[in-house]
């Protein structure tokens, strides 16, 4: 393993800065968080007193020092701050979502390329421990081929936040944008490219600026992916339901990453990311009906993997085409949603 450490540029620091990157990135010892863009607050020296602040991109993007940067910022800055940082030779991890449509994310991408830079986006859900844990099964074969395949994400926030921009109707904005490529990276990294996207995007809350349902759906040969989200579900009862030829698995409850990080609590905790037994999903099969125990989640690979990309050229583990897709399934179902019909991939 090299010895080299990258200088960390970040560029927001609120929930995903704060409470995601910097924890993997400050018990990592391949990175060094350098320096934060914050315009008017210095939270970053709370988190750490030896990083510097910036109060400008263009003042993070001249230090010649900054060797990869990580856009945390509202939705529709990470094309132009992402385009900016290439410019300046940075290599370039994105928050989700990559860029308002596959346009913007094929230029992203070419420019990178063009650059011979590393860029990526922060498909952190991969390394949750419920996705794990179906991701195996179906690795094993233990449900037999994939027949219907159903996800959610959701929530129950029936008081619209007047403090939150993911509230407000602005560029990028609304619940697809927003929790949206976690479900479709998911599905696309399983199943691979659909033949065809059908999608019902609603505003379902009173006073909402934003759309805060979706039901977006992947048409595929053999089966049926179902990805779905909403603002008014009271309990997170349903997070996987899949039914095989073999056999079915339903699984309720989220990855404790994000609750236990927002605690406060570094990575390096032992045990980290494991699910507590009630969250655990059941199986229903002629082979075995019971409780499936968890796979523990862990997001630090992510960040070790973009280390070894940049310092040693490893294959990137989320990968500029696999952004690419992601980003032309939200296009698709935005097109499906106003004009009422299936399209194709």
């Amino acid at each position: 393993m090299s010895s080299k450490i990258l200088n960390v540029g970040l560029i927001g620091f609120g929930l995903s800065g704060r409470y995601f990157h910097s924890p993997f990135l400050s018990t990592n010892p391949g990175f060094k968080i350098k320096t934060v863009v914050e315009r008017s607050k210095n939270e970053a020296q709370e988190f750490d007193p030896s990083i510097g602040n910036a109060r400008s991109v263009d003042e993070l993007l001249s230090d010649e020092e900054i060797d990869v940067v990580f856009i945390c910022t509202p939705n529709d800055t990470h094309f132009p701050y992402a385009m900016d940082a290439l410019e300046n030779g940075k290599h370039v991890v994105i928050e989700k979502p990559f860029a308002a449509t596959e346009e913007e994310a094929r230029q992203l991408v070419a420019l990178a390329e063009e650059k011979g830079l590393i860029l990526t986006a922060y498909q952190n859900r991969r390394w949750d421990s419920d996705f794990l844990t179906v991701k195996k099964l179906i690795a094993e074969n233990k449900l037999g081929d994939i027949i219907e395949y159903e996800c959610h994400y959701d929530r129950f926030r029936p008081v619209v936040p007047t403090e939150s921009w993911k509230e407000k109707s602005v560029p990028v904005g609304g619940n697809l944008y927003n929790l949206g490529p976690h479900l479709i990276d998911q599905a696309l990294v399983l199943f691979g490219e659909p033949q065809t996207v059908t999608a019902e995007i609603r505003t379902i809350r009173p006073n909402s600026e934003i759309d805060d349902y979706f039901d977006v759906r992947l048409g595929y040969a053999d089966k049926m992916v179902i990805i779905k989200s909403s603002l008014l579900v009271y309990e997170n009862f349903l997070r996987y339901n899949l039914h095989g030829t073999k056999g079915s698995f339903i699984k309720g409850g989220l990855d404790p990453q994000e609750e236990t990080l927002r605690q406060n609590i570094l990575p390096t905790t032992k045990p980290w990311g494991v699910e507590p037994e009630n969250r655990w999903g059941r199986m229903f099969s002629e082979e075995y009906t019971g409780i499936i125990e968890s796979e523990a989640g862990d997001y630090a690979p992510f960040y070790q993997n973009v280390y070894d990309a940049i310092v040693d050229g490893a294959e990137l583990a989320v990968k500029p085409e696999e952004i690419i897709r992601t980003t032309r399934v939200i296009d698709l179902a935005f097109e499906s949603s106003r004009e009422k019909k299936v399209m194709k991939y």
